[in-house]
Formats: structure tokens, sequence, C-alpha cells
């Protein structure tokens, strides 16, 4: 009998640092920048005379602002501003560039052959060049106080992070033997959340060892961005002493020497894939599978659409209605992110218990449930009842989601279906920060977050609840099945 093969947690453990690194990054880069950006576009002069220009042409947008407000909230909030639209704007651009560029160098490191390996070079050259540009974004905010002399080195910033981030998480799978590589996204995840749970502390760590204040955060800014590049660099460092690829170069010119003997396999091959995409041409889906189908994807989109607003603009609603500093605001962040891991496993055994669909379903109604209550009472103690319950049900939808996609395709088109569904959220990651932004823009206050993000989550139930298909077939059946083939 073939010895099990077990996963070496060591260095599984070891590969984790790449997508560590990104994720502290990640973790600073959408509350701070969000705030760098507040202060910038509210005081630029373009921004304040197309506003102008707007609430003249349509007079009736203040109006509309009139019916969310109160006559001191609209006088505290400034009046209209286009500034959170423009701020969601620039909030795509790190999705929008992983769209374009993420595939492309994937695909680029595949073909690549190197002494170090396929992914290292991207890796060890994308990483500290990325530190560097992220560590100047708060130096070039605070000593020019312009957007043209902040944007470069945002844009170059999240275009460099592109060109690492699939080959650092191609990384895991290559050096992992396939039926191990579920149990070792696991690690790397759990590294991703310790990454990010570093870099939402790191505000309130710098600004308590440098003594601020809340209205003096922009002083630590240069600081908690230095850090994020400090453990960048570490992480990788950590990765080029610690982790081997093997020898691409090596490994190119034993495939040029088998190169008749593969020839030979390949004509195989594709004889074999023609046959199996002839095969699969005529499994199509039924009707109600079609329309399950297409009511997931749409429910995930209107689903990331919420979550997406709150990880964006969460620090710009607890600076102007909580009063927080962006640490703390990160801060209270950790906590939701803390709960989603702790609820991890759980919401797996959960979603098989009672169901993959009445889990989902289960998890959006406790986040509207607690985003309303929040709404209603300005209760600061539903806040947090907003972040504990909110990241659990995130994790008991997110969990839940995916197998239910790949569950309608099956087990034939696992890839196809798993495209499907990362279109669906990218989408809504790229369109959820300008839907947001033309809604604070139109209603004159971040307190507007908790009205869009349960209207997006009502959304996605409604869309969920039309699905039919997807619940995983029960062991019974399978065990049925299999004794039937016997």
């Amino acid at each position: 009998m073939a010895e099990k093969l077990k996963l070496n947690y060591k260095k599984t453990i070891l590969i984790g640092f790449g997508f560590m690194a990104a994720s502290v990054a990640w973790a600073i880069y959408d509350p701070y920048i969000t705030k760098i950006l507040d202060a910038l576009l509210s005081n630029a002069p373009l921004i304040n005379t197309w506003s102008a220009a707007l609430i003249e042409r349509f007079p009736r947008l203040l109006d509309f602002m009139a019916t969310q407000l109160s006559a001191e909230e609209l006088a505290a909030s400034g009046g209209f501003t286009l500034a959170p639209l423009f701020i969601g704007v620039i909030m795509t651009f790190d999705n929008i560039f992983g769209v374009i560029f993420q595939p492309a160098f994937g695909k680029l490191s595949d073909r690549t052959h190197s002494r170090r390996g396929k992914r290292s070079p991207f890796i060890y050259i994308g990483a500290p060049i990325s530190a560097l540009l992220f560590a100047l974004i708060p130096v070039m905010f605070l000593s020019f106080n312009s957007v043209p002399a902040v944007m470069p080195f945002i844009i170059l910033f999240v275009f460099v992070m592109s060109l690492w981030r699939a080959p650092v998480v191609a990384l895991m799978p290559d050096l992992t033997p396939p039926e191990l590589r579920s149990e070792g996204n696991a690690v790397i995840n759990l590294c991703g959340g310790l990454g990010g749970l570093i870099g939402m502390v790191a505000g309130s760590v710098i600004m308590a060892v440098m003594g601020l204040s809340a209205e003096e955060e922009f002083k630590s800014f240069p600081y908690v961005f230095l850090l994020g590049s400090v453990i960048m660099v570490a992480c990788t460092l950590v990765l080029y002493f610690k982790v081997k690829e093997p020898d691409s170069r090596l490994k190119a010119v034993a495939e040029i020497n088998e190169a008749l003997d593969a020839e030979a396999r390949r004509k195989a091959q594709k004889e074999a894939e023609k046959e199996e995409k002839e095969r699969l041409k005529k499994i199509k889906l039924s009707k109600g599978e079609r329309v399950s189908l297409v009511f997931m994807l749409t429910g995930l989109f209107f689903l990331f659409c919420a979550t997406n607003a709150i990880t964006t603009f969460f620090a710009l609603f607890a600076a102007e209605v909580l009063g927080k500093s962006t640490a703390q605001a990160t801060m209270m962040m950790a906590i939701f992110a803390v709960c989603m891991m702790a609820a991890a496993i759980p919401a797996g055994k959960i979603g098989k218990k009672l169901g993959r669909k009445k889990t989902i379903l289960f998890g959006l109604l406790i986040f509207m449930a607690v985003f309303i209550l929040y709404y209603i009472t300005k209760n600061m103690a539903l806040i947090w009842a907003a972040l504990v319950l909110g990241g659990a049900a995130n994790m008991l939808i997110t969990v839940n989601t995916l197998p239910l996609v790949l569950e309608i395709g099956g087990l034939d088109k696992v890839g196809t279906f798993t495209g499907y569904y990362y279109t669906a959220t990218f989408s809504a990651q790229i369109a959820a920060p300008i839907l947001f932004g033309m809604y604070r823009m139109l209603s004159g206050t971040y307190m507007s977050l908790f009205v869009f993000c349960p209207i997006a989550f009502l959304l996605s139930l409604l869309c969920i609840l039309v699905v039919r298909h997807g619940e995983a077939i029960p062991d019974e059946i399978i065990k049925e099945a299999q004794m039937a083939e016997d």
C-alpha cells in the first residue's frame, strides 16, 4: 500500500510569506489611501469647480441631499461634492489592473526560465519595487499635498503589485503535490490573514508609540506605510533564503531533449482533448440549472458590491460619523477580520449540515439585520455587533458560495465555473467603489454606507432565493451510486 502523502507545513508556511507580503500592503492600502484621497480631493480647486457647476446645472441635487440629511447634518457635510465619486473611481484601479495584468504576468511566468525558477524573478523584482513605491505615497502626500504628486505613485504601486501577485500565488501549487494543494491553500490563506491583521493594527501601534492624537494622524502615515514596506521586504527575504524553486533552465533543457517523445505524446493528448471537448459540448445545463447559475452570479455581484464598499470606505465613515482616526478604524476592521477567520471552519460545517443556500441566506440576514439596526438606532454598541456578527456572517456566505457555483457546473466544468465566479466578484469589486461613491456624493454623508450595503445584501438575498441547484450530493447517494456501478 502506497504511503499517504503529508503536507510539509514548514515549507508551505515559508511559501506563505509571499502572500503575507501582499496582504500587509493591501490591509494598509484601502483605509489609508481613501483618507489621503479624501484630504486631497475635498480641497482640490478643480473638484470644487466641477461640483459647483453641476449644482448650478442641476439644483435638484441639493433637494435630494436635503431629504437624506437634517439641516445640521447638511451644514456639517460641507455641501455637494464630487470627491467621493472620484475616490471610488481611483479605488477601482487595483482591481482593474488585477483583471488586466495578473493573468498576463501569470502566463509570462509560466514561460520564464531562470536559475532561481519561474516565479522568483517576478517576486524578487516586483516586491521590493512595490515596497519602495508604497513607502513614498504618504511622503509625496505630506510634501506636496497635491493630486498630481501622489497619483503617479498610486498608479505605479498597483501596477507593480499586479506584476508579481499571480506568480507568488502560483508558487504554492508549483511546490506542492496536486492532492495536497487544497490543504496547502488553507495554510497560504492563513498566512495572508495574518499579514492583513498586521497591516490593520500597524496604525494603532505607530500612533501609540509616537503619542499622536486623532487630529495628528497624518503625521503617522509615513511610518505606517514604511512599516508595511519593511514587512514586505522582510517576507520577500524569507522567500529568497528559505524557499528554493527548481532551476527552470535545466528543466527547459530536459524538455528539449525529450522533444521527440513529447511530440508523440502531444498528438495523443490533442486527440484526447478533442474527444473530451466534444464530450463536454454534449453536457449541457438544464434550463433550471442555467437560471440558478445566472441568479447565483447576480447575487454574488450584489454581495461583493456590499462587502467591497465596507472594506474600501469604512475608514472614511469612521472618521466622519464616529470621529475615529484611520488607525482606530483599521483596528475596528481587524475585529471584523478576526471574526471571519474564527468562523471559517464552523461555516463549512454549518454549510454541510444545513445546506449551502440556507447558510448563505442566514449570513445575509445577519448582515442586513445588524446594519439596519445600527442605522436606525445610531447606537455605538451596534457598530461592534456589526463588525463581530458581520465578520462571522461574511464567512458563512463566502465559504459556501464557490462550492455552490461549482456544484451547478459539475466535476467536468470546474475551471469554467470558477472563471464565472471570479468574473462576477471582480466585476463587483470594480463597480462597488464607483456605485457607492455616487451614492455618497448624492446623500452627503458616509452614514449612507449603512443604507447602500443592506440594499445590496437584500438584492443578493432575493437573487439567491431563486437558486434551486448547487447543494452537495449526500454521501448516502454517492455510496449507493458506487455500489450500483460495482
